[in-house]
């Protein structure tokens, strides 16, 4: 300001006192707004920082770590002055979930009468049902039967039943997924043939130096387990097969954990409700979903997604403030995105309020790395045909945006869509960082982040007159993109879903499962010849068709089993 009017005075501006009060005025407004985007960029950075930091322990849901970024937010919505809409006037809705399995009390093997150390000699599989085996062991090779490739380790074997079956973890071609027995490299499918050849338990070895066993770290994955022990034995198999009686026993127990999505609510009595989210959990110490190879390290996520966490609490400040009445806003911090969208899927299926009255979801992940061109991703805006010409008209801080229709995608955004509720999904782009223990607080392009946050709020601004927006379906060509897969089934998973096959939470419209009649809610148990147990295994089954395929596809739908006829193209 006092620059401001040196300026008058130097020019002498020939200025009725009107006129001054009015350019002061503007003047004033100006250096208020520069004040505020000043406060904006501090306060992102100080809860991106607190959020971020390594005694947060990488905020994994149902951890500690979850915990205390739970009780920042809440703090920052009781300030802000949010109401609480979460389970009995909390700001918390909790959700239960199934994180993989862990040892029970007793995992134990004995070969030759010499008990076995756990973990330094052997090791339970996540496809092993709980229980005891006693038995002679039999050496099955690689236990693959598989006529159309020329080789069947089962052939002429009469001398199985009721044995332990010793199996090769590898296959004739290594571990290549992609070689002539690549398929067999999945041990479900062998275990599932030793069963039927019955067999007691199931050990798997392995004799190839140049390859490792499997994993135990896959205890994270929701494995559907067989039924009979499996365990993976680190020593010489000639050692199993000496003619002692082998003695096996496995328990495993699910590991049952609590989320917390964080709900806060501005009540303006409207007729509508704008949804505003973005998830706050991340990876704790590395494990499943990591791209970092090390030892286990903490991995603070400080643009996935405290950028989109400290984008939700500013939006929440600022439009508190600025007291617009033509909407309700429902501020929701997800946990659980990172799983599998658990948070954002459960809040839709247990909503807090009629799903019918959401004018709109914005979701934020991954906020915190404008890049110089000032790139700003949207995705969802096909989901109503109001989002365009709304986007159009915004000239916020020199961003321009890149758009895609599709309302499905890797974020909470859609589980709401997926409720047909008009989506847009806002990204500045992936990273080297990505899902490591580098992306750390001082990586943030915080000032890039704060005109993500005044681009959103302007956005909200301009439709804030505007009745609830319409609903547009989207053609959805993301939902099973990955290189794995040569075909496409057309179906969203419901990842939190803990029984046997698949749940379809939602389905593409013009793909092979809406033509062939799925819906959403079926389970699907078998794909062809393939039995689905679980999310790994319909990965597995789907990689085996291509383009031009048709096979049957079983679904359970309430307590019938249907059969439908599949085409992919």
């Amino acid at each position: 300001m006092k620059e401001a009017k040196m300026n008058i005075n130097k020019h002498k501006l020939p200025l009725t006192n009107k006129v001054l009060a009015i350019f002061l005025l503007l003047l004033s407004c100006s250096a208020f707004g520069q004040a505020a985007d000043t406060k904006l960029v501090k306060n992102v950075k100080s809860h991106i920082s607190i959020l971020a930091a390594d005694s947060f322990l990488g905020r994994e849901t149902g951890t500690p770590g979850e915990k205390m970024a739970s009780d920042y937010i809440v703090k920052q919505f009781k300030d802000i002055g949010l109401k609480p809409l979460g389970d009995m006037n909390t700001y918390l809705q909790a959700f239960d979930f199934n994180d993989g399995v862990r040892y029970g009390k007793t995992n134990t093997m004995r070969v030759s009468k010499t008990d076995l150390v756990l973990d330094s000699a052997f090791y339970p599989l996540p496809f092993a049902a709980n229980g005891k085996a006693a038995g002679m062991a039999v050496d099955v090779l690689y236990g693959i039967s598989a006529d159309s490739l020329g080789r069947n380790d089962y052939t002429g074997r009469s001398d199985l039943a009721g044995k332990i079956f010793v199996i090769e973890s590898g296959t004739p071609d290594g571990n290549n997924p992609h070689a002539r027995f690549g398929e067999y490299t999945d041990l479900r499918a062998r275990i599932d043939t030793a069963i039927a050849k019955g067999a007691l338990a199931v050990v798997f070895v392995n004799s190839d130096t140049a390859q490792t066993g499997p994993d135990k770290h896959d205890f994270h994955h929701k494995i559907t387990p067989g039924s009979v022990p499996v365990v993976f034995y680190m020593g010489d198999k000639k050692n199993l097969l000496s003619g002692d009686v082998l003695e096996i026993e496995v328990e495993l127990e699910k590991v049952a954990r609590i989320g917390h999505n964080i709900v806060g609510f501005i009540d303006n009595k409207a007729q509508n409700t704008i949804v505003i989210g973005a998830h706050y959990d991340h990876l704790g110490m590395g494990g499943e979903g990591s791209l970092y190879r090390g030892a286990p390290a903490v991995h603070n996520g400080a643009d996935d997604n405290a950028s989109g966490t400290a984008a939700l609490i500013e939006l929440a400040r600022i439009i508190k403030d600025k007291k617009y009445k033509g909407h309700n806003f429902l501020f929701l911090a997800f946990s659980g995105e990172e799983k599998g969208l658990y948070g954002s899927a459960y809040f839709t299926k247990s909503p807090v309020l009629k799903l019918a009255t959401i004018s709109y979801m914005l979701n934020m992940d991954m906020v915190g790395r404008l890049n110089e061109e000032k790139v700003l991703l949207v995705y969802g805006v096909g989901t109503s045909p109001e989002w365009m010409p709304a986007l159009n008209k915004l000239n916020v801080d020199g961003i321009k945006i890149k758009t895609t229709d599709s309302g499905i995608g890797p974020s909470d955004h859609t589980s709401f869509y997926l409720k047909d509720i008009p989506v847009l999904h806002f990204f500045t782009g992936t990273h080297s960082d990505y899902h490591k223990p580098s992306d750390d607080a001082d990586k943030v392009n915080y000032t890039g982040e704060a005109s993500v946050v005044n681009y959103i709020l302007a956005l909200v601004e301009g439709l804030n007159s505007q009745d609830k927006l319409a609903f547009s379906k989207t053609k959805d060509d993301k939902n099973e993109d990955t290189p794995r897969f040569k075909v496409t089934l057309g179906v969203v998973p419901d990842y939190a879903y803990d029984g046997e096959g698949l749940r379809i939470d939602g389905i593409s419209e013009g793909k092979a499962a809406a033509k062939a009649g799925l819906k959403a809610g079926d389970v699907v148990i078998q794909m062809g010849d393939n039995k689905v147990l679980d999310m790994m295994s319909y990965m597995k089954a789907l990689s085996k068709f291509t383009k031009g395929a048709e096979t049957i596809v079983k679904v359970k739908r309430d307590k019938e089993i249907v059969e439908y006829k599949v085409l992919f193209q």
